[in-house]
């Protein structure tokens, strides 16, 4: 079953750690599938072309189902898996991590690698904006033009995602609701409007909310 709700971060970030003057850059990003994932791998082997490793892992979907990663040279396991591990250990998805190192001349052993490589990815992490990602349903509250700032306001004040107002002959208010709280948003609506207007729901969508 697919979780209705997951973390994952917002835009991108990177962050850099040094080792014995071997440099590793994390450059993280989010992404919607495995195409958008191995592009932004890419985009670091072209930006940093004179770099010597390119080391990756992603994770995407709801559930985390899609998982990969690569060492680009580094002794098996010593690279791609500690990536990896990272960005399962901080339960974030739709992400990818491109760790780019420029050798310093001192070789760091399997655990040395491990080490950095994890290192910068979870320094990246901790430089992201993490976003809650909600699967909601889609609702409309068709209201009067000058009552819509208020209705708006009233909406986001009880927790519905108000996702921006269509103007035409009235105004129609369009919000996303959590499954659980869809009773509830029937009576905020209800209350709002002084009982002239309701919610009414169709389709579904997901949303980013701020933690």
């Amino acid at each position: 079953m697919t979780p209705a709700a997951y973390t994952t971060v917002q835009g991108s970030t990177e962050a850099e750690h040094e080792v014995k003057r071997s440099r590793f850059l994390c450059h993280l990003e989010r992404v919607d599938d495995e195409a958008a994932a191995r592009a932004v791998v890419e985009t670091a082997r072209s930006v940093h072309w004179d770099a010597r490793h390119h080391v990756s892992a992603f994770v995407l979907g709801a559930d985390g189902a899609v998982q990969r990663s690569s060492d680009d040279g580094e002794p098996s396991g010593t690279a791609g898996t500690p990536v990896l591990d990272v960005l399962r250990g901080r339960e974030v998805s739709d992400v990818v991590a491109v760790v780019t190192r420029w050798f310093g001349g001192t070789l760091l052993g399997a655990g040395g690698l491990v080490r950095a490589y994890a290192e910068a990815a979870r320094l990246a992490l901790d430089e992201a904006t993490l976003v809650r990602r909600e699967l909601v349903l889609l609702g409309t509250v068709v209201v009067d033009h000058a009552d819509a700032g208020r209705i708006e306001n009233d909406l986001r004040t009880r927790g519905l995602a108000v996702q921006g107002t269509d103007y035409a002959e009235r105004a129609t208010v369009r919000v996303g609701v959590a499954p659980a709280q869809v009773d509830e948003a029937h009576a905020w609506v209800a209350a709002a409007t002084a009982g002239r207007s309701s919610l009414e729901l169709a389709g579904e969508s997901w949303v980013d909310r701020p933690i």
